[in-house]
């Protein structure tokens, strides 16, 4: 039973996205390629774009950002490429934590929620 939740590329046992209410909510996303913080950010964040337009939506609905990542000192590294991405759309909330990641070569990954606009 669905109860209302679209499940969004389902691979094996994890949906990038679910959408229930008008409500997109991405599972994390992890950089597919690149090896500095900076190029790590914008990798996750182009998959973001990606993800978001499959749920109808896009990165002026997102209503909070989480963001985690292996060496919390490197926030000076990835906050200006999220700053850019953001150019000229409201900011969301957000978090930004430090976390043990699940792969070593990662050091960023980001997970949002937004709005699908009917």
């Amino acid at each position: 039973m669905s109860h209302g939740i679209e499940h969004i590329d389902v691979n094996g046992w994890l949906p990038t996205a679910t959408i229930h209410n008008g409500i997109a909510y991405l599972s994390g996303v992890v950089p597919a390629e690149g090896t500095s913080v900076a190029a790590q950010t914008r990798s996750v964040l182009d998959q973001i774009d990606g993800r978001l337009a499959r749920c109808g939506t896009s990165k002026k609905y997102l209503l909070e950002v989480s963001i985690w990542l292996s060496d919390i000192s490197t926030f000076g590294e990835m906050n200006p490429v999220y700053i850019e991405w953001l150019h000229g759309i409201p900011p969301p909330a957000r978090a930004c934590v430090e976390a043990k990641l699940a792969r070593p070569e990662w050091t960023v990954e980001i997970r949002v929620n937004a709005v699908v606009p009917k």
